[in-house]
């Protein structure tokens, strides 16, 4: 069998690239289909901020009876090599079904288009950043993925080393079971967070009221805390308020964390509920007409939250903010019935972050990679 690729240049290019996984993983119990609105805006040129600075190109394979076996992205962000004073092109949006020869000429076409746009290094998937959903799945296939977190077959990153990428960067993820929780380091926390009042730190959550005051104020700190972190790329304005709009649906503000000296924010965290819970039967994705009630009414009702984002300023670190964060979050897991949290992703080269979730007893359940490969 022979197989072409085109680049995606109509409305209907656009929707078979979106829902090919559909079919892909039809079967799967672990597939969780990525919300149809959501990832449309994504790949929007003229709603996704980063468009505005960078660029990117779509494709989709085809066998010789016109059936999709496969997509890619190929990604230029002019960001990201601004501010690593590098020269890097990426992929992402990878899936294929299990045929080398398919995933080669996916991956021919993403090394071509990034090293004519002036590559000397191909990296990812990143979908279209590090700031958004990145990773291959290579450990932890018995679950679904939660909220805002990739799932692929086990069979990609062997495709991948079979191409010549090799690891540039894994990402964790730990679950953290409320009923297994280290109690002493429960304790241990709270004894923590007495001492840090007298210093004059205190940890609180948001409110609606506090809300949008809250996001603006975490800007700060989400771009001071991260610049130094492996494959970080500062947001534009317009790249976070895109951000924050898209998270405020899922938002619970029972878990929106910030620690504070003397008013002045110095660390934060956000855990997410596990929409994936709900959205795991929703028909390709699809939120209208009924789903979005279903979402909005269940939210509170799942049984694990993702703590996706935690930071603290670089001078605020190793006076135990981070393991505080973890542990409060494991004391509202409790507080509201809930199985769990997963602290992802982690960076393996992140050893204060790793060390927090291990010391509560969470396990690392779950490895992503990203991959790269010189031009």
């Amino acid at each position: 069998m022979t197989f072409e690729i085109s680049k995606v240049t109509t409305k209907k290019d656009k929707k078979d690239f979106i829902n090919f996984p559909h079919d892909l993983y039809s079967g799967d119990k672990n597939y969780v289909p990525e919300l149809y609105l959501n990832i449309s805006e994504v790949l929007s040129e003229h709603k996704n901020p980063f468009f505005k600075h960078s660029t990117a190109d779509l494709f989709l394979a085809k066998n010789n009876q016109g059936k999709i076996v496969g997509r890619i992205a190929a990604i230029k962000d002019n960001n990201y090599n601004a501010h690593h004073d590098s020269n890097a092109g990426f992929f992402g949006f990878f899936d294929v079904i299990e045929d080398f020869d398919v995933a080669k000429l996916l991956l021919d076409t993403a090394y071509d288009w990034v090293k004519a746009n002036g590559a000397d290094q191909i990296l990812g998937p990143t979908n279209f950043t590090t700031n958004d959903t990145a990773g291959v799945l290579v450990d932890g296939f018995d679950s679904p993925p939660t909220v805002m977190m990739t799932y692929n077959k086990p069979y990609y990153s062997s495709l991948l080393e079979q191409y010549g990428f090799s690891k540039e960067m894994d990402l964790f993820a730990y679950l953290i079971p409320a009923d297994e929780v280290n109690e002493k380091s429960l304790r241990l926390a709270s004894m923590l967070q007495e001492r840090l009042k007298k210093k004059g730190i205190t940890i609180r959550t948001s409110t609606r009221k506090n809300k949008k005051s809250d996001i603006k104020k975490i800007k700060h700190v989400y771009l001071a805390a991260w610049e130094k972190n492996w494959g970080f790329v500062p947001p534009t304005d317009a790249e976070y308020d895109h951000l924050a709009e898209g998270l405020n649906l899922l938002l619970d503000l029972r878990y929106v964390y910030l620690a504070e000296h003397e008013g002045k924010l110095v660390g934060f965290g956000v855990a997410l509920p596990d929409i994936n819970e709900i959205t795991k039967d929703f028909n390709k994705g699809k939120l209208l007409p009924f789903n979005i009630f279903k979402l909005l009414t269940r939210k509170s009702k799942v049984s694990l939250i993702r703590i996706i984002l935690l930071g603290v300023l670089e001078e605020y670190r190793k006076l135990g903010i981070e393991a505080i964060f973890f542990a409060n979050y494991i004391k509202a897991a409790k507080e509201n019935n809930l199985k769990a949290g997963e602290a992802s992703w982690i960076l393996e080269s992140n050893t204060m972050m790793v060390q927090a979730a291990e010391k509560l007893n969470g396990k690392r359940y779950k490895t992503y990679r990203i991959y790269s490969k010189s031009i």
